[in-house]
C-alpha cells in the first residue's frame, strides 16, 4: 500500500502474524457500498412492493439500457414496464432486475454530485470511525495495543467518490493514507484494518 511500507515492520510482515483485516482502502470502498445501498429502496426484490419500486426507477432510457445490459430482452421490459410491478419474474429476472437498479442507483448518485454533498456535509465532514485489524489469533508477542479511533474527515470527499466511481484502487489507497496520518506517529498501524464505519 503506498505510504504505509512499514506497517508492523518491528514485528515481520502483517500477513505473516495471522492478522485478519484488509487495507483501509478497501474497507473505504465497502463502506461507501453500504452508504448507497443504506440510501435505496429498503424493500428486497423478492417482494412486489420492492420489484415494482425497482421498475419504477428503471423506467426510463438509461434504466431500460441497463436491464438489457444484464441480459434482458426488449420484450420482456417493455412487458414489465406495462405491467407496472404486476408481474411475477422468475428468481433469476429478479437479480438482474436488483443488479440494474444498484448499478443506476449508484451512477445517479455519483452523477447527481448527492454523494459528495451528503458526506461532504456543508464543509463539516463526517465523523469517521476506523476498527483495528483482528489480533485474535496473532501471539502475544506480535501483538499491538490498537484501539478503535475516531477522527473527523473533510476535503477528501470528492476525490475519493470520484476514485470509487472510476474504481480507482490505488488512488483510494492514497486517500486513506491521508485520512489515516491525522492520527498520530502510529498512523501506520491503521493502514490495513478490520472495518471502517462513516458516520452518514
Amino acid at each position: 500500500m503506498a505510504g504505509s511500507p512499514d506497517l508492523w515492520s518491528r514485528w515481520g510482515q502483517w500477513q505473516k502474524t495471522d492478522v485478519n483485516g484488509m487495507k483501509g482502502g478497501e474497507a473505504l470502498i465497502l463502506e461507501l457500498n453500504r452508504i448507497v445501498h443504506t440510501s435505496g429502496i429498503a424493500s428486497p426484490v423478492t417482494t412486489r412492493r420492492g420489484l415494482a419500486a425497482r421498475l419504477r426507477y428503471l423506467d426510463s432510457p438509461a434504466g431500460r439500457a441497463e436491464l438489457k445490459a444484464q441480459g434482458i430482452s426488449p420484450r420482456t421490459i417493455r412487458s414489465w414496464m406495462r405491467s407496472k410491478g404486476q408481474v411475477s419474474p422468475t428468481r433469476a429476472s429478479r437479480e438482474r432486475i436488483d443488479a440494474a437498479y444498484w448499478h443506476r442507483r449508484r451512477e445517479n448518485l455519483i452523477r447527481s454530485g448527492w454523494l459528495v454533498k451528503h458526506l461532504d456535509n456543508k464543509g463539516r465532514g463526517r465523523r469517521m470511525e476506523i476498527y483495528p485489524v483482528d489480533q485474535t489469533r496473532v501471539e502475544a508477542k506480535y501483538r499491538r495495543d490498537l484501539s478503535t479511533r475516531t477522527v473527523t474527515v473533510r476535503y477528501i470527499w470528492g476525490d475519493l467518490v470520484d476514485a470509487w466511481a472510476t474504481r480507482d484502487a490505488h488512488l483510494v489507497d492514497e486517500i486513506w493514507d491521508d485520512v489515516i496520518s491525522d492520527l498520530d506517529s502510529d498512523y501506520n498501524a491503521y493502514a490495513y484494518v478490520s472495518a471502517v464505519g462513516i458516520n452518514a
